[in-house]
């Protein structure tokens, strides 16, 4: 799976991507690889602010649960709530589903992040 270049990543395997001035966030194609089949995602705090790395919610497959972070420091302002009755909308398609959309404090904080190429090596060596 490749890994799209319209958007930013962090070593703990969220993407995040500019939509207005909101972001959208969502984990990567190898993430949910590692993770399988994908059967509760939530726990994420609509109205939260949080700080970059703060955790954001869980999501969690027949094999493990892992938390899903903040890329940048924000407010959490949504939910994606065809989430709560298909989680598996990530496994089908982990960069066109997002999990939350985050009010960033400061926008461009994400171009700090991972481009695809640096994601990418990361991904690799894991």
């Amino acid at each position: 799976m490749s890994i799209p270049s319209d958007r930013r990543y962090v070593s703990s395997h969220e993407w995040i991507k500019a939509e207005g001035d909101v972001m959208l966030v969502g984990i990567t194609g190898p993430a949910q690889e590692q993770l399988g089949d994908l059967v509760f995602v939530g726990d994420v705090r609509v109205g939260a602010r949080l700080a970059a790395g703060a955790t954001a919610g869980v999501v969690e497959s027949v094999k493990a649960a892992s938390d899903i972070y903040a890329p940048i420091a924000g407010e959490v302002i949504a939910f994606n709530d065809a989430l709560n009755d298909s989680p598996d909308l990530i496994n089908g398609d982990p960069y066109g589903t997002w999990i939350f959309k985050l009010k960033p404090n400061n926008a461009a904080d994400a171009n700090g992040l991972l481009d695809a190429a640096g994601y990418q090596a990361i991904a690799d060596a894991s």
